[in-house]
């Protein structure tokens, strides 16, 4: 007979601990220590084939370039690497309400319309309420299987059953094994579900989506054993009340980790947004201080967006810095150049610092920008409309190069833009296009100088 002992599983981190403690050593999380009986280890089946494998030179193996299914989302595809991969395991995350299910739905209609089988599994939803959310999306309903099932051994049959090409999970939280004395959605249930689900999907070839809930923190509720036990983990952001979402890939096997997805959610479902620069910009205000257009990159694309700043003097004995959508360390590191190699007296100045559109921006080329509209804004200086600014800024003041100037150049000469200021080092060689003047920088001195006339 088996024997079972008692463990304390955090379900938050997974962390585990053999007596009961009311914060979690590894996340610092407060009452999240449950407790799960466990059974004697016992074998498990191998994935794939169970014959001995041998070991043989990298240089004999024959390289094969990953067939893939075409989803006709080209942002799904592209952020996935350029099509769902035959065997792949996907995890896709995102707060409550973002839109996973829907997404997943159409993704699903969209493989069902090619004649491929896919399998819908469903944990939350009854197969009426996803025929009424189908019957919303207003699409013509496809061959598509669907089930609502929670017990892992009976999706197992359904999927032997229908023998999908492609299966939807939805979601992992609410999936459980008959076998694991714990509850659905806990650390034991979702490490043990998923690895079944990884052995189903990688025997048969099933290119698999499943859905993950978050934490209130916005990371994968469950063990962190779940991300690296999948092929790609794909995050689903945006503002509940705002109609954009971004997909955005933080682990995939098949392709980059850069590129992001844009989609805007709409009455009949959530639509590809494929010129996003076009909507992000689309109200910007005009003739007004504290505003700059910059390019970066988001992966392999392009994307102008608005930052905007606000200086005002402080209330407080302590002046405060607050930045959303780039990095607030980096927004105080450039005030810091302004004040040390611009003379701006920015330490009594409350200093507010936002990108419209919810987009997030990583990269240190916004940093001319950054610094641009903070001057705008403290002097009260109107910016020129038809600028776009690009370039990191140093320590000492200088703006240094940047990756893929060209493609930025292009992308503001596309929207009609005039001027683009950039770092003197990449204009060296660069062969500059005819339609939108760009003007080299050396520091942030110089910059502002042609920006704001001094």
């Amino acid at each position: 007979m088996s024997k079972y002992k008692t463990k304390y599983a955090c379900q938050e981190c997974g962390y585990e601990s053999p007596k009961w403690m009311g914060k979690c050593p590894g996340c610092n999380s407060w009452n999240t220590m449950v407790e799960e009986v466990t059974a004697k280890a016992q074998t498990r089946h191998i994935i794939g084939s169970t014959t001995k494998q041998t070991a043989q030179p990298l240089t004999h193996i024959v390289g094969e370039e990953e067939p893939r299914l075409d989803t006709t989302i080209e942002e799904l595809n592209r952020v996935l690497g350029g099509g769902l991969v035959p065997g792949s395991l996907v995890l896709v995350g995102g707060d409550p309400g973002i839109g996973k299910s829907t997404l997943l739905l159409q993704t699903s209609f969209a493989l069902a319309h090619q004649g491929h089988k896919v399998l819908y599994i469903s944990g939350e939803e009854s197969v009426k309420q996803i025929k009424l959310r189908a019957d919303r999306l207003g699409t013509k309903t496809p061959p598509l299987y669907v089930v609502a099932e929670n017990d892992l051994e009976l999706i197992e049959e359904q999927i032997n059953e229908v023998e999908p090409v492609v299966m939807i999970i939805d979601s992992i939280q609410t999936v459980f094994h008959p076998a694991v004395q714990s509850a659905a959605g806990s650390v034991a249930q979702v490490r043990e579900t998923t690895a079944q689900i990884m052995r189903i999907a990688k025997g048969k070839g099933i290119a698999t989506f499943i859905v993950g809930h978050v934490t209130k923190e916005g990371a994968i509720a469950g063990p962190r054993m779940l991300e690296h036990m999948v092929d790609a983990v794909l995050y689903f952001e945006g503002e509940r009340h705002n109609t954009f979402r971004i997909l955005r890939a933080v682990k995939n096997r098949f392709g980059s980790t850069n590129e992001i997805g844009i989609f805007e959610m709409k009455e009949r479902g959530l639509e590809e947004v494929s010129n996003p620069s076009e909507i992000f910009l689309a109200e910007r205000p005009v003739g007004v201080a504290g505003s700059t257009v910059v390019a970066s990159m988001e992966g392999t694309r392009p994307v102008l967006v608005e930052l905007q700043a606000l200086v005002a003097p402080t209330s407080f004995v302590t002046a405060r810095r607050m930045a959303t959508g780039v990095d607030h360390q980096r927004v105080t590191m450039i005030m810091a150049v302004l004040e040390k190699r611009i003379g701006m007296m920015l330490q009594n100045q409350d200093a507010y610092v936002n990108v419209a559109g919810g987009v997030r921006l990583d990269e240190p080329a916004v940093d001319l920008a950054i610094a641009v509209s903070l001057a705008s804004s403290f002097r009260d200086q109107v910016t020129n409309p038809h600028d776009v600014v690009i370039g990191e800024i140093g320590l000492t003041g200088e703006v240094r190069g940047v990756s893929r100037i060209e493609q930025r150049i292009r992308e503001a000469e596309k929207l009609g833009f005039k001027r683009v200021i950039v770092p003197e080092k990449n204009i060296r060689g660069l062969e500059l296009p005819s339609g939108i003047k760009v003007i080299g920088v050396r520091s942030v001195v110089d910059a502002l100088d042609e920006v704001l006339g001094g």
